[in-house]
């Protein structure tokens, strides 16, 4: 089934693109002097990088919408097309995009495509627990690592566009400023929170980075992969670490459904320790375009502060 739906995906992207086996692509048209620089990011995370960076000198389109699970993500036909149509596409890699990812790999002589995670260098990425062959792709939640993410899009956009290339260096240098001090405050907000009390569990995986970099321990109930299901003896063994621990907020994410979580807090209970919802947190997707939660910038500083409220109080909203 999975070699059936990757087919599917290269052969509307081979069909969008206009690749035959008779008339060689030669991609998207030209870019026009004055024109914008038509760029297409997988991720809320990276499109907002390429719109800080880029500034007026883009037109950068995210595929995925808030809310959507990019290990789960298949791309629409309109999404398609907006591949085809970029000059430059730039994706996570580090396989968060799952079968995407291959795809985009094989458009590279064709279309213009950039893996930002591979800004990482190989010593600074997470081993999966699960001893898994590939690496975490969650690194925009080490704020200081996503920083080098952005000197990877900052240089995409300067070759791309060496016309402006100094505006594009000075817009990049900007934000990565920035970046250093939402880091800062990162770091300064859960040194707040009791060490015994520094413990941060969600739905699933995703914030080993948060946890390397801000000295907080972290546990998810599902992989670094949301496809992989929890099951009763994930719930259980969860429940009974929360219980002995006396854990005081479990936390939900914006693009993970909720029930699994529900169910640890009722196991939870049955073992006689009372836990809440200490918040959403937002972990592979941002919030709504135009909200403070829709950047970056926004979205990990919501989550600080509402990991902070939860635990370092020992109250939960």
């Amino acid at each position: 089934m999975a070699r059936l739906i990757l087919r599917w995906t290269i052969g509307l992207l081979i069909a969008a693109t206009g690749i035959t086996g008779c008339k060689p692509h030669q991609g998207p048209p030209p870019r026009q002097p004055g024109e914008k620089l038509n760029v297409v990011a997988t991720t809320g995370m990276i499109a907002d990088a390429a719109n800080a960076v880029g500034g007026d000198f883009v037109k950068v389109t995210g595929l995925m919408r808030p809310g959507v699970d990019p290990h789960m993500y298949k791309p629409s036909e309109g999404d398609v097309r907006r591949l085809a149509e970029a000059n430059v596409v730039m994706y996570n890699g580090l396989h968060l995009e799952a079968r995407l990812g291959d795809v985009l790999e094989r458009m590279g002589d064709r279309i213009k495509t950039v893996a930002v995670g591979d800004a990482i260098p190989a010593d600074r990425l997470i081993e999966p627990p699960d001893g898994g062959q590939a690496h975490d792709p969650h690194i925009w939640f080490d704020v200081d690592l996503w920083g080098l993410v952005v000197g990877r899009v900052q240089e995409t956009l300067m070759e791309a566009i060496p016309e402006h290339a100094d505006e594009i260096r000075a817009q990049g240098e900007a934000y990565r400023a920035k970046l250093a001090e939402l880091d800062q405050y990162t770091r300064e907000k859960i040194a707040t929170i009791p060490r015994e009390k520094r413990v941060l569990i969600s739905a699933h995986d995703a914030f080993f980075y948060f946890s390397r970099a801000y000295d907080i321990e972290v546990r998810g109930l599902q992989g670094i992969n949301t496809a992989a299901e929890a099951g009763a003896r994930d719930v259980d063994d969860l429940a009974a670490f929360i219980a002995g621990q006396r854990i005081p907020a479990i936390f939900v994410e914006t693009s993970v459904p909720k029930r699994n979580i529900e169910a640890v807090i009722e196991a939870v209970r049955a073992r006689g320790h009372e836990i809440h919802i200490g918040g959403e947190l937002f972990s592979d997707s941002m919030g709504a375009v135009g909200t403070t939660e829709g950047t970056y910038l926004g979205m990990v500083r919501h989550n600080v502060d509402t990991i902070t409220q939860a635990l370092a109080g020992g109250t939960a909203h």
